[in-house]
């Protein structure tokens, strides 16, 4: 489903796309039938796909050959201002924070004062490079190239991904278009086991922090758990990740709280409010109308499973807009409010089609939803507050 995710965001914006069927040494490879599946799902022309086999080394060469001289070179005006996208960026101990970044016009080199359009920050390059895939200084980067730079940076979040950087005199007036602010959408709380180790936490979350800036994360208290954090993140892989790299790096035992989202609240007095935890909900009476933010969801997977994960998303409020079905597989379309995916609907899905189902989503919104407040209790005390449909 990802797979598919992506190609279909390649084809929106025009991108040239080289088809490479790999695995073909296997004795139950089908190359005929897999060229047939991309021309009935996808409609791309799949006669000319390249038969690869990474193991055996077969096609290699043909891959290679057909990335040469398939896809267009990249375009760029070397005498331009400089305008080049910021890709990627990580913490380096020595280097402070290194950015990976494609020129699109100009050049970039070493000793030039750039800012950071979107951050609106300024810094000196200190450094210019690519990979190779060792790191090699180079005296400077031209349209089309792609490499890294560094500028005596410390924190990851002063580089955004999908910011422009241009220098600081005479440089390009419009950033590149599609930049968008990373908001974590999924939140829970992370409490050690003993709080003895909250410390411990403490000090492991600001170090994740410096690596990640779409990572975020404050304190809270519960009666029953005591001191904690609740954090937030990009979406469901983003967290498990998260918790994995603090109880394997960091050796902490951890509570997770149930995983909720981001609801929008309109009072009364038409002011808006973002609410990240149940509890902090104001008075019922003082709200006009709630909303809850809703993906766009696509499954993939054989079609004997298809009734069982049809019916898993009728119960998760899903409102269905596609069902195709190809060669015994079948792609469904779902629209599903995020609240309802976040809890066990991944554990759900792979456990009713015994793991063959793909499942992958994006956002396409808030919309207004029927919502109330539910507290549990236990021992006449409330350790869980979460929200469910009315």
């Amino acid at each position: 489903a990802q797979t598919l995710a992506n190609v279909y965001q390649s084809i929106e914006h025009d991108h040239e796309i080289v088809p490479v069927i790999n695995k073909i040494d296997l004795p139950a490879a089908e190359p005929d039938k897999v060229r047939a599946e991309i021309e009935e799902i996808i409609g791309l022309d799949a006669s000319n796909a390249v038969l690869t086999s990474a193991k055996s080394g077969i096609g290699i060469e043909d891959v290679l050959e057909a990335i040469v001289t398939r896809i267009p070179p990249p375009g760029g005006d070397a005498a331009a201002p400089l305008k080049a996208m910021l890709v990627d960026s990580w913490y380096d101990p020595y280097l402070g924070v290194v950015i990976l970044v494609r020129v699109i016009d100009g050049a970039i080199r070493k000793g030039l004062a750039v800012k950071f359009m979107q951050g609106g920050t300024e810094h000196l390059i200190d450094r210019v490079g690519c990979f190779t895939p060792k790191r090699a200084d180079l005296p400077e980067l031209g349209p089309g190239e792609i490499g890294f730079i560094t500028a005596q940076i410390k924190e990851v979040a002063q580089a955004r991904v999908g910011d422009t950087i241009t220098t600081v005199k005479g440089g390009a007036t419009e950033p590149l278009p599609g930049f968008k602010e990373v908001q974590p959408v999924v939140f829970c709380g992370l409490f050690p086991t003993d709080a003895a180790d909250f410390e411990k936490l403490r000090d492991s979350i600001a170090k994740l922090r410096l690596n990640d800036a779409s990572f975020s994360f404050e304190m809270e208290t519960s009666a029953a758990l005591g001191f904690g954090f609740r954090c937030g993140f990009l979406g469901l892989l983003h967290l498990e990740i998260i918790q994995e790299r603090l109880s394997r790096e960091y050796d902490l035992d951890l509570i997770t709280t149930a995983p909720s989202v981001v609801y929008r609240l309109t009072m009364t007095d038409g002011s808006t409010l973002e609410l990240h935890n149940p509890a902090d909900m104001p008075d019922p009476v003082k709200i006009a109308e709630m909303e809850e933010p809703w993906i766009k969801a696509t499954i993939y997977t054989p079609d004997e499973y298809l009734g069982s994960i049809l019916k898993l998303c009728q119960d998760r409020r899903g409102i269905q807009t596609g069902l195709t079905y190809v060669g015994g597989r079948a792609q469904v379309n779902y629209e599903l409010p995020l609240n309802e995916v976040v809890f066990d609907f991944y554990d759900r899905l792979k456990s009713i089609s015994r793991g063959y189902a793909s499942f992958d989503y994006e956002q396409i919104g808030l919309r207004m939803g029927d919502l109330v407040k539910m507290n549990i209790l236990v021992n006449a005390e409330r350790p869980a507050i979460l929200f469910s449909p009315a």
